[in-house]
C-alpha cells in the first residue's frame, strides 16, 4: 500500500507540474528591476514587457528596487515562489556584482535561471561640454596633469557602468574616484551638471543629449564603433588596451521554476523580439539582438562570471 501511495503521489506531482505549464500564466507577473527608473536596465526590459504581457495573456507589472549593487532586487526574486510569477530583469551587472559587492549573498548562476536574452549595447563615455574636453586624449592629459582630481559616476557598485569606468581608468593609467549612484538617471544628472567628470552611460540613454549638444561623447566601450555614434572612436583607436565592455540585458526566474514555464516564457519572448515593431523599438534603443535558449543563457552567464572575475581581480577593482 505504501509503495502504491508513493506512486500516486509522484504521479500527482508530475500532473501538477504539467498543469502548471498548461495554465501559466493565470495572473499578473511581477518583474523586479534592481536599479532605478530611467536607467537602460529599466527602459529596455519595460519596452519588451509592454508587448510580452499581452502575448502571454497577462500583464507584467514592473517594480524598481535599486540599491546594494542590485542585491535588493535580486533577493526579491531569489526568495520568491518558483512559480513563474516573479521575474528579474537585469543587465550584465549580474555577472559583475558578485566580484565587487562585499559579502554578495547569492550565487546567481545557481539561484537564478535564464529566461530571455533581450540583447546587448554599448556604453559611451560622456562629459559635460563645460569641462572643455573635446577628445579622450584631452581628458586623459587633464587627468594626468592633476592626479586625484577626477571622479566618475556609475549606476551602482558592480554595474556594467562601473566596470566600464574602471577598465577605462586602468587602461588610461589615470587616478579617478568612483561615485556610485542608485541608478543611471542620477549619475547622468550629475554629469550634465558638471558635478561628476565622466560616466560610461548606455548609448540609448545618452544619445538624445549628445545630439542636442548637452553632452560630449569621447569614446565608446566596444571593439567596433557604434552605428548611432559613427564619429566616436573605440578604445583601441585611441590607444587603450583591454578597455572594452559590452552590456547585455536579460530576464531571469528563480532556479526551481518548472522548466516548461521557463521555456514557454522564452519562446513567447523570442516571438515578440522577432516582430518588426519590437526590432525597430530596440534599434532606437541601440540594442542588438542576442537570441538564446534558456540553457544558452545559463551557460553564457557562467562564462561572463568567470571572465569578469579574472579581469576584476587583475585590475584590483574594489
Amino acid at each position: 500500500m505504501k509503495t502504491l501511495r508513493f506512486a500516486f503521489l509522484a504521479l500527482g506531482i508530475l500532473a501538477a507540474s504539467a498543469a502548471s505549464a498548461e495554465t501559466w500564466p493565470a495572473k499578473t507577473i511581477k518583474a523586479y528591476i534592481p536599479f532605478g527608473a530611467g536607467s537602460a536596465t529599466d527602459v529596455i526590459p519595460r519596452a519588451v514587457f509592454d508587448k510580452l504581457g499581452p502575448a502571454l495573456g497577462q500583464p507584467i507589472v514592473v517594480e524598481n528596487k535599486g540599491g546594494a549593487g542590485g542585491t535588493l532586487g535580486i533577493g526579491e526574486v531569489v526568495r520568491a515562489a518558483p512559480d513563474g510569477y516573479t521575474i528579474l530583469a537585469n543587465s550584465s551587472a549580474q555577472a559583475i556584482a558578485p566580484w565587487i559587492v562585499p559579502n554578495f549573498p547569492f550565487d546567481v548562476a545557481k539561484d537564478l535561471s535564464g529566461a530571455l536574452m533581450i540583447g546587448q549595447n554599448a556604453n559611451v563615455m560622456i562629459v559635460s561640454p563645460s569641462k572643455g574636453w573635446k577628445t579622450v586624449q584631452d581628458f586623459i592629459a587633464a587627468a594626468k596633469a592633476k592626479p586625484g582630481s577626477i571622479n566618475y559616476g556609475s549606476a551602482g557598485v558592480g554595474t556594467a557602468t562601473h566596470i566600464s569606468g574602471e577598465r577605462f581608468r586602468v587602461a588610461a593609467g589615470i587616478e579617478a574616484t568612483h561615485v556610485p549612484y542608485k541608478g543611471g538617471a542620477e549619475a547622468l544628472t550629475d554629469v550634465l551638471g558638471g558635478r561628476v567628470d565622466f560616466y560610461f552611460c548606455p548609448i540609448s540613454t545618452a544619445l538624445p543629449l549628445i545630439r542636442d549638444g548637452r553632452l560630449t561623447a569621447l569614446v565608446v566601450s566596444t571593439p567596433t564603433r557604434a552605428p548611432e555614434l559613427p564619429d566616436v572612436p573605440t578604445p583601441a583607436e585611441v590607444g587603450l588596451k583591454n578597455a572594452e565592455t559590452a552590456v547585455w540585458y536579460a530576464v531571469f526566474m528563480p532556479s526551481k521554476t518548472p522548466r516548461d514555464i521557463v521555456e514557454k516564457f522564452n519562446a513567447e519572448g523570442r516571438k515578440v523580439l522577432e516582430t518588426p515593431e519590437m526590432k525597430e523599438r530596440l534599434k532606437k534603443l541601440a540594442v542588438n539582438p542576442m537570441p538564446m535558449t534558456p540553457a544558452q543563457i545559463d551557460a553564457f552567464v557562467v562564462k561572463e562570471l568567470e571572465a569578469n572575475g579574472r579581469l576584476i581581480k587583475a585590475a584590483g577593482t574594489k
